[in-house]
Order: structure tokens, then sequence, then C-alpha cells
């Protein structure tokens, strides 16, 4: 049996910021472990595991759209210049619903944390599913788009572990100030886009702005920004995690929350290259 105290080692302020939603709920921890703690180690096969289940979703698609290869197009969407999608019925309901089941298990992840094992594991799963649907439906023609934002995450993923590990980059108050503000301008700027469309007098502006190449790559740059400082803050509760000796269960929670932001920034940087290859027209 694990001997559990309730004595936090060092005092941590309670934000919202320190961590991305799912690691947010460490913050909260009281329990420690004394004979059977948290390790990196641990935390590591934990987080490729998700990554494998990210893998199975994928696959899990591509059958799928092998299944309905002969079912008729249903709506044809055209995304940006260069990318029409082409959707069966089935597919549009099978996508919606794997986007309802992925929603759901990340919430249930969140606030149930002794589902993760689970829960976890159908999130990684549903994502990886949505990733081979952009990358092999939405994408048709330039799948190669889906390998290049792979291998830029890992870029990112690699150099954000080295800013945190060396000490270039400290998750301090100074930190977390400038990562609020990101965040707080980047939904400003959602809301103000959103509340401009409604109105009649504003929407032609907001459409215009929206239709900008170099806006909406400005944009997606700093979401990107974001994210990437968020897996900084993320190991930083990784850390956490383990030098105050959170029990082992926690491997699972800690290992999801940084596949939640691995999986964010693959998405941003894909969402990227889609913008400025879609709208090239050269």
């Amino acid at each position: 049996m694990s001997a559990l105290t309730s004595n936090s080692k060092t005092t941590r302020p309670n934000t919202l910021l320190r961590s991305n939603p799912v690691l947010n709920r460490l913050n909260k921890v009281k329990e420690r472990s004394e004979t059977n703690a948290a390790t990196y180690s641990g935390i590591a096969v934990k987080t490729c595991f998700f990554l494998l289940m990210t893998m199975a979703g994928m696959i899990a698609q591509l059958l799928v759209s092998a299944a309905m290869a002969n079912e008729p197009i249903w709506q044809s969407i055209k995304i940006y210049e260069k990318f029409t999608l082409d959707l069966t019925q089935k597919e549009a309901i099978i996508v919606g619903a794997v986007l309802v089941v992925g929603l759901i298990s990340e919430l249930v992840g969140i606030f149930v944390r002794r589902t993760v094992p689970v829960t976890g594991t159908i999130y990684s799963a549903s994502q990886g599913y949505v990733i081979s649907f952009m990358v092999f439906k939405v994408l048709k023609g330039y799948e190669y788009l889906g390998l290049e934002a792979l291998l830029l995450t890992v870029a990112v993923v690699a150099g954000m572990s080295f800013l945190y590990s060396s000490g270039i980059v400290k998750v301090n108050n100074k930190f977390r100030t400038v990562l609020l503000a990101l965040l707080l301008g980047s939904i400003g700027v959602g809301v103000l886009s959103l509340i401009g469309s409604l109105i009649p007098a504003t929407r032609p502006f907001v459409q215009q702005m929206m239709q900008n190449k170099a806006l909406s790559i400005a944009l997606d740059v700093v979401g990107l920004v974001i994210a990437a400082l968020f897996l900084i803050s993320d190991f930083a509760m990784v850390d956490t995690c383990v030098k105050e000796s959170y029990p082992k269960s926690y491997e699972w929670f800690a290992a999801f929350g940084l596949v939640f932001t691995v999986i964010w920034i693959y998405l941003k940087i894909l969402d990227l290259l889609m913008q400025i290859a879609g709208k090239n027209k050269d």
C-alpha cells in the first residue's frame, strides 16, 4: 500500500494558466505517495500508449473510407481554393459522431480522473480519426502536408522541451502573464470577429478580413505560439507531478494532458499549412 499524505511540499499559485485544461486539474492534487510515486518513465510510456491509440484511430478512418469508396457523394464542400471535400452521407454521420464522442471523453477525462485510462484512449483514437480524415479526405492530393505537419510538430515539441529543460524559458509569473495576454488577445479577436459577422453594417468588413491570406496566417501563427507555450507549462506540471511524489495513478492524467497539447499543436500546424497551400493559386 502507498503511504499517502495531504501535505504539499511547495505552495503553488492557483491559476488557470499553469497548464492546459487537462493538466490544470493536477494543481488541486493533495495526495502524495512515498512508495509508489509517479515517474518520468511511467508518464512517457503512457504518453506513447495514447499516441499509439491516435495512430489506431487513423487506421480505423482509412478502413472506413475504403469500405465506403463506392458510396455516392452527398456534399462537395470547397475548402480554400485547392481543397474540395467530397463527402458521403455515412461519412458525415460517422465523423460527426466521432467528434461528439471525442468531446465527451475529453470532458469526462478532465473531471473524472479515474476514467482517464479509458476516456483518454477514446479521446486519442477519436482525434486520430479526425486527423486522418483531414489528411486523406480534405487534403486529397496534398497528403504530404500531413507528414510535414508531423515533422514540424516533433520539431516544436523537441524545441520546447529544450527551452524548458535548459532553463532558457522558466514557468514563472512573467511567463504566465505573457501567456495570459496572448490567450486573451486571441479569444478577444475571435469574439469580436463573431460579433462583427452578426452585425450587417460590419459583416462585409469582417468577411474581407477573414479572406485576407496574410491575416489568417498571422492568426494561425499566434495560435501555434500559444499552443507551444502551453506545452512548456505542461512540462512544468509534469515536473511537479514527479518531484512532489504524486501517486502513480496520476501518470495517466499527466500523459493525457501532454497528448492533448501535442495534438493541439499538430492541428494548428496542419491548419497553417492548409492555409498556405490551399490559398496559393500558383
